[in-house]
């Protein structure tokens, strides 16, 4: 299916791996020139790399910046055109106890998995409603709606992000402008696969193995029963960018392997 967007810029954040890198070089695929993000300048030139191996023709251009503060976030709008698309991919995650997470812990999980959306948002929405077009997307989780007890700080800043969207959106109501969420399930990121091999090694098991008991244990309604690959996360928010989704907005759309269990 042709998305139809060619010509158009991206703006990806946190692309330099996992879902968000996925997500950059799926629309490039399309035809857009993508954006790439990460903190450092090595890792995010590498990323653009990566997918100029696969793809030499895409146009990219990689942006180091640190988004997890107002700073970065300047630093970034400085150096970049006017976009067509938003993606707020920016995330981290870390299984801790509750009592164990102090209030520096909780700020700074949310200056970087909600501040960093909001500050972009709010600087390129003027040109988007200046254009009669644009995309925002915020990469939230299932988390944000089943709170998970191992990281009750993540699970916070993803309720954060769907409320966000969705009041977002209704500020964009008949400017041609979109703003929806994706929530994705347990995917298979690099930070992902490095967590189930510390489990792995805590508990004696193989990688597998552990990867089989999280689902048996902490994730027993998923339907799929394996970790999502980030593309399958990437191709659903690459038709969320695309003209062809013009009536999906204010949404928050799962691709959680069906761990959620709702009719909606």
């Amino acid at each position: 299916m042709d998305l139809k967007l060619q010509n158009r810029t991206a703006l990806v954040t946190g692309s330099s791996a996992g879902i968000g890198w996925a997500i950059a070089r799926e629309l490039a695929a399309e035809g857009c020139q993508v954006i790439l993000n990460g903190r450092s300048v090595t890792g995010t030139e590498a990323a653009a790399d990566r997918i100029r191996s696969e793809l030499p023709e895409a146009r990219l251009m990689a942006v180091a910046a640190d988004l997890g503060t107002a700073q970065g976030c300047e630093q970034i709008l400085s150096r970049i055109p006017a976009v067509d698309i938003l993606v707020n991919n920016l995330g981290i995650f870390d299984p801790r106890p509750f009592e164990a997470i102090d209030d520096a812990e909780w700020l700074r999980f949310f200056e970087i998995n909600v501040m960093s959306g909001v500050r972009l948002s709010r600087a390129l929405l003027p040109t988007m409603k200046a254009r009669g077009w644009g995309r925002i997307i915020f990469i939230s989780s299932e988390s944000g709606i089943c709170p998970p007890a191992e990281m009750v700080h993540y699970g916070m800043t993803k309720s954060a992000q769907l409320s966000i969207a969705r009041g977002l959106a209704e500020t964009c109501a008949g400017t041609g402008i979109t703003v929806n969420s994706v929530l994705p399930g347990p995917t298979k990121t690099e930070g992902v696969t490095e967590f189930f091999a510390k489990l792995a090694k805590e508990s004696g098991q193989s990688w597998e193995e552990a990867v089989q008991a999280f689902f048996q244990t902490a994730r027993p309604t998923s339907l799929l029963k394996r970790l999502i690959e980030p593309r399958e996360v990437a191709t659903l928010v690459a038709y969320l960018c695309s003209p062809l989704s013009a009536a999906t907005n204010g949404a928050a759309l799962r691709v959680d392997g069906g761990v959620v269990r709702s009719l909606l």
